[in-house]
């Protein structure tokens, strides 16, 4: 400890030559939750024991040994993540993840007394929960179409299900104190040419009018949609575009819900920040690393991740953006999949409350461009890895390195003897 104290004096020392105060920036740091998804655990399966085959993109690869398969040992394994993982935390639950004591319970017949024993979890390790509806992996899924559907009955059925989603979201925020994030994605599209596209959206716009017919306390509830460009079986045509949700959140005054995989590879979520802030009143995050197409890898510490976090820093909006993680990786330890995808997260927000923002803000309207170029380079070299490690171990967290072992030793003490 004497040791990185020592390094985090003379790194605080630097940082305060450029303006920026290092300890005021670690103490806000630790307070931002973090929403961190409960599907890496068992490869998006779930607990309503449906038992259909999957749809609408989703896809996991590999079959890593010591899957988490009752919501014991979710818990359990979501609870040594977060052992691993410096700050305030929340758990991204998705509706199949219900408590559901063994039995098959529709989707359209969810209610909270599902979802207490989750609450409980939450108040005992000090998380929020987030929610998101289920429209994939079921029988009336398999058309390819859910809230968009033509067809009235299976409209409904997912209408429904949306709706006790919605009231399941209020229970949470209603009992954690905390505002539960309600983020609708569903699958909807087609593989190949679609002459009803404007029909489809006109249903999805009904579908969600009356899923919305029902208002929560903001309190309670923040209610946030969610696009994707393409998935595997709708490369052709996604009914929830970035164009509509973004037009319906503006009109309806909902939350629009960025997927760092969800658009094209030459887009970037980091331009598109800004330029939502002034109508939006608030953005979720949802964190995945996509490798040529949405494909869920597990976040790290890139460009872009780190792009975003100055985006959001540079703009004055942590308060308006709710960081979410989104991936699902079975080739690698589940455990240390979360970890490394968190930390990263966490690691890149570091490096962009840690920019002297001042200082360049100063240079670009002197317009000494060369200065603000200058300094923005500068910033890539500084040492946020001496105040990264420095805050892992005031929250009594493993810094780098240090946290790896604790994950093989839970493979070796846990996940081995699941069979």
């Amino acid at each position: 400890m004497k040791r990185i104290e020592k390094q985090y004096k003379e790194a605080k020392e630097y940082y305060g030559l450029l303006g920026v105060d290092t300890d005021m920036v670690l103490e806000s740091l630790r307070h931002i939750p973090i929403s961190i998804h409960c599907w890496q655990g068992d490869d998006v399966t779930g607990f309503d024991n449906l038992g259909s085959s999957f749809g609408g993109g989703i896809l996991v690869t590999g079959n890593f040994k010591g899957k988490a398969r009752n919501i014991s040992e979710l818990w359990q394994d979501i609870k040594k993540a977060f052992s691993l993982i410096p700050g305030d935390k929340k758990i991204n639950l998705h509706s199949i993840y219900g408590d559901f004591k063994g039995k098959k319970i529709d989707r359209n017949q969810i209610a909270p007394e599902h979802f207490k024993s989750w609450v409980e979890w939450a108040k005992n390790n000090k998380s929020g929960i987030d929610f998101n509806p289920t429209p994939f992996s079921h029988r009336l899924a398999e058309s390819g179409y859910t809230l968009s559907s033509k067809d009235k009955n299976i409209r409904g059925f997912w209408v429904e299900h949306i709706k006790r989603c919605r009231e399941i979201s209020n229970y949470f925020g209603m009992n954690l104190k905390k505002p539960c994030i309600f983020n609708i994605w569903i699958p909807d599209g087609s593989k190949d040419l679609t002459i009803s596209k404007f029909k489809h959206r006109e249903i999805l716009k009904d579908s969600l009018d009356e899923i919305f017919s029902v208002i929560y306390p903001e309190k309670n509830i923040l209610d946030s949609l969610e696009s994707k460009l393409f998935g595997l079986g709708s490369e052709c045509y996604v009914v929830g575009s970035h164009e509509f949700y973004l037009s319906y959140a503006i009109k309806y005054d909902k939350l629009i819900t960025f997927d760092t995989g969800h658009f094209h590879p030459t887009e970037l979520v980091s331009d598109k920040i800004s330029s939502v802030l002034p109508y939006i009143k608030r953005i979720i995050l949802h964190l995945s690393r996509g490798i040529r197409w949405d494909s869920d890898h597990v976040i790290v510490l890139s460009e872009e991740v780190i792009d975003i976090m100055k985006e959001i820093v540079r703009a004055n909006a942590i308060q308006r953006v709710n960081i979410s993680t989104d991936f699902f990786d079975a080739s690698i330890n589940r455990i240390g999949a979360w970890v490394i995808g968190a930390r990263a997260a966490i690691k890149s927000l570091l490096i962009a409350m840690l920019e002297p923002i001042e200082l360049i803000k100063k240079f670009e309207d002197e317009a000494i461009l060369f200065a603000r170029l200058g300094i923005l380079e500068d910033t890539k070299t500084m040492p946020y890895g001496t105040i990264w490690n420095y805050y892992c171990e005031i929250m009594d967290v493993p810094g780098d390195k240090s946290w790896i072992d604790p994950v093989l030793r839970y493979e070796a003490e846990v996940l081995d003897r699941r069979k």
